[in-house]
């Protein structure tokens, strides 16, 4: 017999030994021991575990003897029993069960192990089971193999000291790829020296924030992370213990994760500032109003309690969170958190793509092929950032490549990958089935959507049963089976392989839905647009999907994918909800030093706000930007132009942008209809791209072929992270009239792009720069673009106080610039010299300039004489101060030919 055969018969002996003389113990006993042994066994816990009232107030020795086996297992069962028989005052059977299991089976196996001797086998048991992840098509991979390092940015300062340091984001808080010394430096000390015990991974679905965790807890396992620090890790994905029937305590789910029922939890959380509770997914959490989190790590209570209490700190307080959660995640999350350190989860840089492609595919031929298609694409290789539509997009590809056929069928949505993606899988079904299929698909449809409506993501037997999908095509794709740990016994669930799957095919609900008699009107889409602001969050994959079907090629593949037709009624309803989101709140153009005044005041009052309703605050400044994303997914020009109709002004205030972030806004500015106005305040623009180090060779061509060519060839600016906003808005489509910056930390790379958008914008008339720490070379190349000839802009307003002697560029720009007719300097410092400037270049004969607006702005004597001299010479020019209108003309014989 083998070692590992004769090792585990050696266990079934011992277990089945344990079990015989618990029963023989419990039937020792007369009826009114075995009732006071009930008792004592509810108020004696071991390790401070103990099987529910509900379960013992009524059992004989049979039951009890199988609920102590299953409960804590053959033989730490034998020392709960023989502890408890003591208490009830039983101790001649205590002494007898203690004497017949040193004979038959020998000292505990609980009492061999200590915490530092358990720990080592724990490891091992963690390495075993996260070795290897499954795949969404139920594939099984090494973790090693599979995992491709993400990007991971520490949360920045908050933007308003952002605008107080350089232009670039500085070298410690840019992204850092996912490998063992960025997970080290999460729970690294922050600028005050404090030690972080909570830590939030944020970002998108898919973005890779479980498989993120996972491999922190393999690689903690194998002894490469916390060394020293954290003794036992424990993973805990919130979405299946929020849907786990009945009660259980926190040292129920610690033991679930163990190899075996003896483990000593009860040593372990007395040392809860060497444990590591990994919480996965917590945005699925109900309000912290919903209940009371629990306190009491022996409690039994629902897992919102348990988690909740984790969360809040008031259950074990000195251990260590890691949680992640989407990055919309509701409000009340974030206020439930004790002191967290947030990092944003960023996805696949450039070079980790092209390393998933080579990983996925195993054949270097394949790989190349596919990642140079996908490289060619340029829309499509941005979103191949989030790992789960690179994964999406490999299959798709993989499949093409398998079958022969051509590979620009795959689109350029996160909508149309999806859409292709499923469309493959159900093409495996036979013709003659394709209507079955059909039908089969509605049911799934409709399912998904009452789960995402009911927040739920675990189906039962009877959900499948009662829509006839039990053993269908769509569940053997789509669903993967679950068992959970039950009261009485184990529970079956089934959910889809993905939750963005649900998501998916929830929207597509909608589109599948009967038309329905004239007049009537469409399905339940208002429901899901329209829903509760707590739900906003929860529902925002499920709308950008619903936008990115409702385009007209997405409607046509739809109907020859699965034979369906799409209501074009929800289409219609989808844009009078984007058209209503604008109502009640008409484009209100700057007015001078009002409108400077009020976004002042209303900037430096952001900070005594934040703490009242902070959390609501970023929930709607966050609105403007998901609605772009729904609009983007539309890839429908038409259709956005329309809805952006019912929006005049598109205002997004304190957004840290990504470039996907930018290349969305890019879009829909570019869709913009005339009139359109863009507002950005206090936002912080991605860092530029930095240039790929050249190889030796080609630096040596390089300097080659540039020694042989014109000395005279300039270097071309950098291309700034504003540059497709740019591009976007000199297009001939575009129909944006008023841009306003304002705190966003304008860089000279920047400020050299929007120069060129302002020489060739077509509809540009409005542009206000507030607070952007421009330096005087940024202010200087701005103010080339205004003078250009072709610059069509007619306001400028400028706050920027720390420039004083710069402001002689934007003078110059008044005796150039052929449209520019109001100027407003409010708030700014102009000292005596360049206000005389200011009064000569105004009586310049092609100076058009017709309103001045320099409201709080301190003036001595001389320069008001100035002006009022000005105001004598031209007056059809408006100039407003305050002190003006009661200042004196200027005195007889003042020369006014500066």
């Amino acid at each position: 017999m083998d070692q590992p055969e004769a090792a585990c018969s050696s266990l079934e002996r011992r277990a089945a030994a344990a079990r015989e003389l618990l029963l023989a113990a419990l039937e020792d006993l007369s009826q009114e021991q075995l009732k006071r042994f009930r008792h004592k066994l509810r108020d004696a816990p071991l390790d401070g575990r103990s099987i529910p009232w509900g379960r013992l107030e009524r059992a004989d020795a049979v039951d009890l003897a199988a609920q102590l086996t299953h409960f804590y297992g053959p033989e730490p069962a034998l020392d709960v029993v023989r502890k408890t028989l003591k208490r009830a005052d039983v101790r001649d059977v205590a002494a007898r069960l203690k004497e017949q299991q040193l004979q038959r089976i020998g000292p505990s196996s609980a009492a061999l192990l200590s915490v530092s001797e358990y720990k080592k086998k724990y490891r091992e048991h963690v390495l075993r089971q996260h070795a290897k992840v499954k795949e969404r098509n139920a594939r099984s991979v090494k973790i090693t193999k599979r995992f491709t390092k993400l990007l991971i940015a520490p949360e920045s300062a908050a933007l308003e000291h952002e605008a107080l340091g350089p232009a670039e984001e500085p070298e410690p808080q840019r992204a850092r790829r996912s490998d063992t010394h960025t997970f080290n430096r999460l729970f690294s000390r922050d600028e005050e020296g404090q030690r972080p015990l909570t830590v939030v991974l944020q970002g998108p679905a898919g973005i890779g924030k479980t498989m993120a965790a996972k491999k922190i807890l393999y690689d903690w396992a194998a002894g490469k992370l916390y060394h020293g620090k954290v003794d036992f890790a424990f993973f805990m994905p919130c979405g299946e213990l929020l849907e786990r029937p009945g009660t259980c305590s926190l040292a129920d789910l610690i033991l679930d994760q163990c190899p075996d029922r003896s483990a000593p939890v009860g040593q372990m959380l007395e040392e809860s500032e060497r444990l590591l509770f990994i919480l996965d997914g917590a945005d699925e959490l109900p309000g912290p109003d919903e209940a009371a989190p629990c306190t009491d790590p022996f409690e039994a209570a629902g897992g919102s309690r348990v988690l909740g209490g984790l969360l809040s700190k008031v259950l074990l307080p000195r251990a260590r969170l890691l949680v992640t959660t989407r990055t919309a995640a509701p409000g009340g999350l974030q206020g439930r958190l004790c002191a967290p350190q947030c990092a944003e989860v960023c996805g696949f840089s450039d070079k980790d793509k092209k390393k998933y492609f080579y990983k996925f595919f195993q054949d270097e031929w394949r790989a190349e092929r596919a990642y140079r298609f996908v490289k060619e694409n340029e829309t499509l290789f941005s979103l191949c950032f989030v790992p789960f539509v690179c994964w999406i997009v490999c299959t798709v590809l993989r499949q093409q490549l398998e079958l022969g056929q051509d590979l620009s069928r795959t689109s350029k949505t996160t909508t149309s990958v999806y859409l292709l993606f499923i469309a493959s899988l159900l093409s495996s079904a036979p013709a003659a089935d394709g209507p079955r299929v059909q039908g089969e698909l509605r049911k799934l449809c409709g399912l998904a959507r009452e789960g995402v409506l009911g927040h739920r993501a675990q189906f039962t037997e009877k959900d499948l049963e009662r829509l006839q999908l039990h053993g269908s095509k769509v569940q053997m794709l789509f669903l993967i089976k679950k068992e959970l740990p039950g009261v009485l016994q184990t529970e079956v669930t089934y959910q889809f392989t993905d939750h963005s799957f649900q998501e998916f095919f929830a929207a597509l609900s909608y589109l599948l839905e009967d038309e329905g008699p004239p007049g009537a009107p469409a399905g339940g889409v208002g429901g899901l647009l329209r829903g509760e602001p707590e739900l906003r969050c929860h529902l925002t994959l499920t709308r950008r999907f619903l936008f990115g079907l409702l385009s007209a090629e997405r409607m046509r593949d739809i109907e020859h994918h699965f034979g369906c037709v799409v209501s074009e009624r929800v289409k219609q309803d989808v844009l009078k909800w984007v058209q209503d989101q604008g109502q009640g709140c008409p484009r209100v153009a700057p007015k001078g030093a009002k409108e400077t005044e009020v976004l002042q005041d209303s900037e430096e009052s952001e900070e005594q706000e934040e703490g009242e309703e902070g959390e609501d605050k970023d929930e709607e400044s966050n609105f403007p930007l998901e609605l772009l994303y729904c609009l983007y997914e539309t890839q429908e020009t038409a259709f956005v132009r329309q809805a952006l109709r019912g929006l005049p002004e598109l205002a997004l205030e304190r957004q840290r942008f990504s470039r996907m972030d930018m290349t969305v806004l890019s879009y829909c500015v570019r869709c913009c209809p005339a009139g359109q106005a863009l507002q950005l305040v206090s936002c912080a623009l991605p860092p530029a791209q930095k240039k790929k180090k050249k190889s030796l060779v080609k630096r040596l061509q390089s300097s080659l072929s540039s020694s042989s060519s014109s000395p005279a060839t300039a270097r071309k600016p950098q291309a700034s992270s504003l540059r497709p906003l740019c591009e976007a808005m000199i297009d001939k489509q575009c129909g944006l009239t008023s841009l306003t910056l304002s705190r966003c930390r304008l860089s000279d790379p920047v400020c050299h792009d929007l120069s060129k958008t302002l020489r060739e914008a077509p509809t540009l008339t409005e542009l206000c720069l507030f607070h952007n720490g421009l330096s005087q070379g940024g202010l200087r190349v701005l103010s080339q673009g205004l003078a250009w000839p072709g610059c069509r802009v007619q306001t400028l307003r400028l706050l920027q106080p720390d420039l004083q002697e710069a402001f002689q560029y934007v003078v110059g720009v008044l005796e150039h610039s052929p449209t520019l007719t109001t100027l407003d300097l409010s708030g700014c410092q102009l000292s005596g010299p360049m206000v005389n400037h200011l009064c000569a270049v105004l009586q310049h004969p092609r100076c058009r300039l017709q309103t001045l607006s320099l409201t709080s702005v301190e003036l001595s004597e001389q320069s008001l004489e100035e002006l009022q001299a000005v105001r004598t010479v031209r007056p059809g020019l408006v100039i407003t101060h305050p002190a003006l209108d009661n200042h004196p003309g200027p005195p007889k014989g003042f020369n006014t030919a500066f």
